[in-house]
């Protein structure tokens, strides 16, 4: 198999998983190894490489799902309604952890400063890199059979994991990433039309 046939293997193995467990089939360790790479080799607009990562296990996941438990609550206030929200925090709090995705907006202005040509650009192009962390992140998951699901609870939440775990006053939150072994595989996926996605010329 070509190393192009492994990719795209991996890119339609990459789904939306929701529902985990704990019970992963490779090491913390890993994992960790495994986001340091994406890290290290995930590209960022003019190289600022802004992008900053915090992954949690065990019981901090837990308190992370706790913490947007507790505070969603309190915003909604009706315990009915809350109840379809509850359900879906507690299939989070399943898994085995969660990576955070943070945008450094000191470096973020650091290159406004220094290109003010594009200053307007930066912030957009920084929201490009934490993206593409995230793909190539959670497509490395999928390649160690390990189920993820990209959640965006930010910013009602920016506070307080902020202060649980003494997170930079700059670190920006854009997304969290919640993993754990794959219970159940993703159901089937509807495409549309390629040719109304796009164009080729010449």
């Amino acid at each position: 198999m070509s190393n192009l046939q492994v990719l795209q293997q991996l890119a339609e193995k990459r789904r939306s998983i929701y529902a985990l467990s704990k019970q992963l089939p490779v090491s913390n360790d890993e994992v960790v190894k495994l986001v340091e790479h994406a890290i290290l080799h995930t590209p960022s607009a003019f190289n600022s490489q802004s992008t900053r990562i915090v992954v949690l296990f065990g019981d901090d996941h837990n308190k992370l799902w706790d913490i947007t438990e507790e505070t969603l609550k309190a915003i909604v206030g009706d315990e009915e309604k809350f109840k379809g929200t509850k359900d879906k925090i507690a299939g989070f709090r399943a898994g085995a952890g969660t990576v955070l995705f943070f945008e450094d907006q000191s470096v973020v202005r650091d290159m406004q400063e220094a290109a003010p040509l594009y200053a307007d650009k930066f912030p957009i192009w920084s929201h490009q890199t934490s993206a593409m962390h995230q793909y190539v992140i959670w497509t490395a998951l999928a390649s160690l059979d390990i189920g993820a699901n990209l959640q965006h609870y930010n910013p009602v939440i920016d506070q307080k994991i902020a202060k649980e775990w003494n997170i930079a006053e700059d670190w920006e939150l854009n997304a969290q990433m919640v993993f754990g072994a794959i219970e159940q595989p993703a159901g089937d996926k509807e495409f549309k039309p390629v040719e109304e996605r796009m164009k080729v010329f010449g």
